[in-house]
């Protein structure tokens, strides 16, 4: 067999999976904790060993995508809030960043200041149509270039000024990447380039920065952003289905959603939105969570009338636990259960954000009606009683009192073997095997 180990650095855990490149199979798994306080290959070294144990392999490739140290945090400046700066923030978060500040109009030293408190890892410049507005962008460029901006910063905006900025930012030293307008007209949202540039840039700036290695091995392994590894499994998995689906993240900080649609009228019609649809998304919701964010969770079910006060004062002491304790450790039945209940309620919340436009800035929401496949990730579902894990997408399949039309006839599964990642980081080299995999693990009925 020609094999593959696919490896997710992430924040608590490391997973590492082995797959069968010439049938797409998934030969075996391990995971071992991430060790961001001393060197995170120690953890990777681990998981991968743990994973290809007693299978006698040697020169594998490795396929490694990260989020440990926080993962990519992106700020986007864009010329007006509902439209450049909204089609910048979109794109970023489809780049499987963390969208950490958005800024719109011209900088002046206030503005300056809240883009450095921010602390971002990679800055989105955006802004004008092509052949429209040049002046904000042309403005917001040479205000980072005599700042002795340092922070990389990816240059998507109008491209009658593009090479004329790029000459200005990488004449005052700022790390400059051009990329094609995430906006070129109003209506139509381009993210391809952007996000290529932006994958280009922490790989080559953002992973070595945050020191989480000696030496450079890690920032060679390293392909991808977890997030982004993670959209691009589920595109490819929406191109092996055939049509729409939906995926549900659940993690211990965050609550991921994935969603692709198909193209419809909505594309260039008179109801289009002028920031434009990004028919590939994703959102990350970051007061859900089922450790450091899970108080968040309980406010924000709350707020949506999902909690009676006597489970709500349950659940807030369950929360206040998690959250003090993010190792913490489901050993009862009773803790099981309050982690079944909150991981139901931060999937819940997501997908109903996500559904309205909350999430995406999308002024009508995102249409998942015609979603033929919902799939549930994160640990708390991976590790939980299968009834415990199809409860969860149950409550979010029949959540009718969201104000969002839902799934008319969706199937849902669960992401057990971890492989959305692991297809993600496949994709470019071995398609056939990424394809394969998926379809073998999250798309056979």
């Amino acid at each position: 067999m020609s094999l593959a180990v696919c490896a997710d650095v992430g924040s608590t855990y490391t997973k590492a999976a082995v797959v069968d490149l010439d049938g797409g199979r998934l030969v075996a798994a391990g995971s071992a904790p991430t060790t961001v306080g001393t060197d995170v290959l120690h953890g990777l070294d681990a998981a991968v060993t743990a994973a290809t144990a007693g299978l006698g392999v040697r020169d594998v490739r490795w396929y490694v995508c990260s989020s440990a140290g926080g993962g990519l945090r992106l700020a986007v400046i864009g010329y007006e809030p509902l439209v450049t700066a909204q089609a910048g923030r979109r794109v970023g978060l489809s780049a499987g960043a963390n969208v950490v500040h958005v800024a719109a109009g011209r900088l002046g030293a206030a503005e300056l200041a809240a883009l450095r408190a921010a602390r971002p890892d990679v800055v989105l410049l955006v802004g004008g149509t092509d052949g429209g507005d040049a002046d904000t962008l042309t403005h917001n460029a040479t205000r980072l270039a005599r700042a002795r901006w340092r922070v990389p910063v990816v240059l998507a905006g109008n491209v009658d000024v593009r090479d004329d900025l790029h000459a200005l930012l990488a004449g005052a030293r700022v790390p400059v990447t051009v990329a094609d307008n995430v906006l070129p007209r109003i209506g139509v949202l381009a993210p391809a380039s952007a996000r290529a540039a932006i994958r280009e840039v922490f790989l080559r700036h953002v992973i070595g920065g945050k020191r989480l290695s000696r030496g450079t091995r890690f920032a060679h392994l390293v392909r991808a952003a977890t997030p982004d590894a993670v959209l691009t499994g589920v595109e490819v998995l929406a191109d092996t289905l055939g049509g729409d689906l939906a995926v549900v993240d659940v993690g211990g900080a965050t609550t991921d959603v994935y969603s692709v649609l198909t193209p419809d009228e909505r594309a260039t019609g008179p109801g289009r939105e002028v920031a434009g649809t990004l028919w590939r998304a994703r959102t990350v919701e970051g007061d859900l969570g089922m450790r450091w964010s899970a108080p968040g969770v309980v406010r924000a079910a709350a707020e949506e009338r999902l909690l009676t006060p006597g489970e709500q004062d349950t659940l807030e002491q369950a929360a206040t636990v998690r959250a003090a304790d993010p190792g913490f450790l489901a050993g009862t039945d009773a803790d099981r259960a309050d982690d079944a209940r909150i991981a139901a309620l931060a999937a819940t919340v997501a997908l109903r954000r996500h559904a309205r436009g909350v999430a995406t800035g999308e002024r009508a929401g995102r249409d998942l009606r015609d979603v033929r496949l919902v799939v549930g990730s994160g640990g708390v579902l991976r590790h939980a009683p299968a009834a415990d894990a199809a409860g969860v997408l149950a409550a979010v399949l029949g959540d009718h009192a969201g104000g969002w039309p839902l799934p008319r006839a969706a199937r849902a599964v669960i992401d057990v073997d971890y492989v959305l990642a692991a297809g993600g980081l496949l994709a470019a080299d071995h398609p056939q095997a990424a394809r394969a995999l998926l379809r073998r693990h999250l798309a056979s009925d």
